[in-house]
């Protein structure tokens, strides 16, 4: 709270939303509500209602978003609006750079090696370039015409939105170094494990909502557990406690715990179903 209300740009030119869960239990809204700022209470269904509640609330021009894990530098929201009034192309949002926030355990300094929260790489994506919603910048109106995040995705939410903001209302999405925050990793390897079974859970919801672009089928899975399978005998055998390990035993990690997560969403029959009676939906809508 201390660095979203202490932020550079003038007090009366933002507002700070604080969006918490119905069954939230760590007293994150007292500590809100205690800086003064806005708290809502979302349904407690995810993030990405939870996001939408603070959308449909915001008053400005543009919605900023970081998650409470998250410690905005000073200059947060100053780097991100000079960067979305360069004059030149329409913006449609910014994102910042996010880093590792006192990683001291393995697993947080495996997610700075590997570089798993740095928007550049991710929105150097050839066909779905986004940026993690821990530091990013939407236009409002530009939110408000897709319909904000799609809120059955349980995680991913952020690149299917950024899909749809591209596609349907377009413009300039710029990366914005000086755009900083610093980021609590997860502490231990079990923590981490469940983190990226839900990321992978979200990856196989995604390839449900876009399965016409998106060519998957058994053949494909194979090649996708054996290359995790591969990772994990890598890692097996590597030794010492450098850099080159930890970046061995993480990957396995992360790639074992994604293929779980992606099993259990998109062959998920019921899953299926879901996906494609809105896909169906969606395409009866099309003009």
């Amino acid at each position: 709270m201390r660095a979203l209300r202490s932020q550079s740009l003038p007090p009366d030119e933002y507002e700070v939303i604080v969006v918490v869960d119905r069954g939230s239990r760590d007293g994150s809204g007292r500590v809100a509500r205690d800086a003064g700022v806005r708290v809502l209470v979302s349904d407690g269904s995810g993030a990405a209602s939870a996001r939408n509640s603070g959308i449909a609330a915001a008053r400005g021009a543009w919605v900023a978003f970081t998650d409470a894990d998250c410690i905005p530098s000073r200059t947060w929201l100053r780097a991100l609006m000079n960067t979305v009034e360069t004059p030149g192309e329409p913006s449609l949002g910014a994102a910042g750079r996010t880093v590792g926030f006192q990683s001291a355990s393995a697993a947080a300094r495996f997610v700075d090696l590997s570089g798993g929260l740095q928007a550049e790489r991710h929105l150097a994506h050839q066909r779905y370039p986004w940026a993690p919603t821990c530091n990013v910048m939407y236009r409002r109106d530009a939110l408000a015409a897709v319909g904000g995040f799609d809120a059955r995705f349980r995680t991913y939410e952020g690149c299917d939105l950024h899909t749809r903001l591209l596609r349907r209302v377009g413009g300039c999405f710029t990366y914005a170094p000086g755009a900083v925050v610093m980021h609590h990793h997860r502490a231990g390897w079990r923590r981490y494990w469940q983190q990226q079974v839900g990321y992978g859970v979200g990856y196989g919801q995604f390839f449900r909502r876009y399965d016409r672009e998106l060519d998957w089928g058994p053949t494909e899975e194979l090649r996708a557990w054996l290359t995790a399978v591969g990772a994990a005998l890598r890692a097996l055998v590597a030794r010492g406690d450098g850099d080159d390990a930890l970046f061995a035993k993480g990957g396995a990690i992360k790639l074992l715990a994604q293929r779980v997560g992606f099993v259990c969403s998109y062959w998920n029959p019921l899953e299926a179903r879901r996906w494609r009676a809105s896909t169906k939906r969606e395409a009866g809508s099309a003009p």
